[in-house]
């Protein structure tokens, strides 16, 4: 059997990046951009008050207390047309433009005011409380790279920037199909021998988190009949996911299905637990992601094949970097296939991170995956291991979208 790392990489190979498309801001959050993108404008476009308060000439106020003659006023969105001179102030709110000849902002908490006559009571040095033009960023700086996940944060950058559209990678269209004469959907009639298929919306939930578009095709029976019916609706997606049927014991009829269909197949089975009856490779022109039908054994590859195949189509990198915790439990050698054990974590107050596995990691249980913050990785054939010691993990409260 090929290992994980193997069949990561023959997943991401399988797969080239998306084509381009312009979206308003209010379309960009989540997606990744596809172009660098330059500032339209400097930011403040010219210099601006920080405070509340007047603006003057430093060398006027060095001996304060001073008085002054407010000759004006400047708000924000407006301003003061003319100029500051020797024994003159304006009157001015944050935000506001400093006036021509004005090179410093005194606060309005150390000002006196009777009519037009305005007494300062204390110096300040030039530039106090005053934003310069392009204190921030300026006109035709590189503020966001292409690659980037758009974030909340991203998106107002971009409208400081008065950059009112991005060119961002078309999300991937992801068709799923569950497969099982046992399967019906939430909140219809059942029998006792039929369970409810929670794979479809999970993974369609999953391909949302990774920044694409889920596209449900519901669920096929188990005849190579209704499987070709469900399927057809998987042309021109970008990748189809099928949970089910691939198994030894099950009726086999995604198998035999791309058997006789011709299935270009990369790979069938990876040493991994829970998960080992994976199948990758492309049918009728289509790359195929054939997962377990068991809801775990979907969850956790789809945390590590449906994220990698995504983030190929979107650009991103290969996500290689490897984070670690500490165990929190003493643990028992592996065999020979790798590991992914569902855990919570805790984090102490210097930050560090322990990881507590779930006692029971039978793959029926789906409500400790969804509970769990991270799966710990146990290498194949790794040696029994001490709490304490250091492991490495795969968070699993991270998607594409972030603040």
């Amino acid at each position: 059997m090929l290992s994980v790392a193997e069949a990561r990489d023959m997943v991401r190979a399988g797969f080239s990046v998306l084509s381009i498309e312009t979206v308003g801001l209010v379309d960009a959050l989540g997606r990744v951009l596809a172009e660098d993108v330059a500032s339209r404008l400097s930011h403040p476009p010219v210099a601006v008050s920080a405070m509340d308060g007047y603006a003057v000439r430093a060398a006027d106020i060095s001996g304060a207390p001073v008085e002054l003659t407010q000759i004006g006023e400047s708000q924000a969105g407006g301003g003061y047309a003319g100029t500051v001179n020797i024994g003159e102030t304006v009157r001015i709110f944050t935000g506001a433009p400093v006036p021509d000849g004005a090179d410093a902002i005194v606060m309005q908490e150390i000002t006196a005011v009777d009519g037009d006559r305005i007494q300062i009571k204390e110096a300040v040095t030039e530039g106090k409380f005053v934003r310069p033009a392009g204190l921030d960023f300026s006109q035709g700086d590189i503020l966001l790279q292409a690659g980037t996940v758009l974030s909340a944060r991203d998106i107002g950058l971009a409208a400081a920037m008065n950059v009112p559209w991005l060119t961002v990678r078309r999300r991937p269209r992801v068709a799923i199909a569950s497969t099982g004469d046992e399967l019906t959907m939430p909140g219809e009639p059942m029998t006792a021998e039929q369970i409810i298929s929670s794979n479809s919306l999970a993974i369609g939930g999953y391909v949302e988190a990774f920044g694409g578009t889920p596209l449900n095709l519901g669920i096929a029976r188990d005849t190579q009949e209704s499987l070709r019916q469900v399927l057809e609706g998987a042309r021109g997606a970008d990748l189809l996911v099928t949970t089910g049927g691939a198994s030894v014991g099950d009726y086999d009829v995604v198998r035999q299905v791309m058997d006789d269909d011709g299935i270009d197949l990369t790979f069938y089975k990876v040493a991994m637990r829970p998960g080992k009856p994976l199948i990758f490779g492309r049918l009728d022109g289509v790359p195929l992601l054939g997962l377990p039908g068991n809801p775990v054994s979907a969850g956790v590859t789809s945390a590590i094949f449906l994220r990698e195949a995504m983030a190929a189509m979107l650009g991103l990198e290969a996500d290689d970097a490897s984070e670690f915790a500490v165990l929190g439990v003493d643990l028992p050698a592996n065999d020979s296939r790798q590991d992914y054990l569902r855990a919570k974590l805790s984090v102490d107050r210097e930050g560090n991170r322990t990881a507590h596995p779930f006692e029971g990691q039978d793959s029926s249980m789906l409500a400790r995956l969804a509970r769990a913050d991270c799966l710990i990785v146990r290498p194949p054939e790794a040696p029994a291991a001490k709490a304490g010691e250091r492991v490495e993990i795969i968070p699993l409260r991270r998607g594409m979208i972030t603040f």
